[in-house]
């Protein structure tokens, strides 16, 4: 009788081990996806040094944001999340530019999709080509999965204060709003 119970206690331990390392698992992502990004609060000198081209061609330069509340938002015209969010980000813009709130773009992208995108879904912020090379700028900024879409919104003084992966909200912007 005793040979026929241990398959089932070793069903059951097996399903408990399983059950176990599911919930230590699930502590563990949920740990990591409280804890605080990597790196230095305080932006890195050298980010004010970048220059990005516009789709039309010109030239934005980082150093001409300085001093101002920034909010980047990494996106690109394949992601379905970023497209649903750039409304409610130019309707922010609108908002708050005279308030020292600037929201920038980065396309994540090609030049071509950008364009037409634009053309036909216009923004009211600038926006900027950061090509492929976007995704290790959103990294340094503490982007840690390197997905998209991707916000920061960087203090007067230079200071990561947000960083939020995934589609922003409107309560979230409210409540940055009132943060900073």
């Amino acid at each position: 009788m005793k040979s026929s119970n241990l398959p089932q206690s070793r069903r059951h331990w097996l399903v408990g081990a399983v059950a176990g390392a599911a919930t230590l698992g699930g502590f563990g992502f949920a740990w990591r996806s409280f804890q605080k990004y990597p790196g230095q609060q305080v932006l890195d000198p050298a980010f004010w040094h970048l220059e990005f081209s516009t789709p039309d061609g010109t030239t934005l330069s980082m150093h001409s944001q300085r001093g101002k509340t920034l909010l980047l938002n990494f996106w690109a015209t394949w992601c379905p999340p970023c497209i649903e969010e750039l409304p409610l980000l130019s309707n922010f813009y609108r908002e708050h530019v005279s308030k020292r709130w600037q929201v920038l773009g980065l396309a994540v992208d090609e030049l071509d999709p950008v364009r037409r995108f634009l053309a036909h879904s216009p923004v009211s912020f600038p926006v900027v080509m950061a090509g492929s090379s976007g995704v290790q700028l959103s990294k340094s900024l503490g982007n840690l999965i390197g997905g998209l879409p991707f916000t920061v919104v960087i203090d007067q003084n230079a200071q990561i204060v947000h960083r939020k992966m995934g589609q922003v909200k409107p309560d979230e912007l409210h409540a940055w709003v009132g943060s900073v």
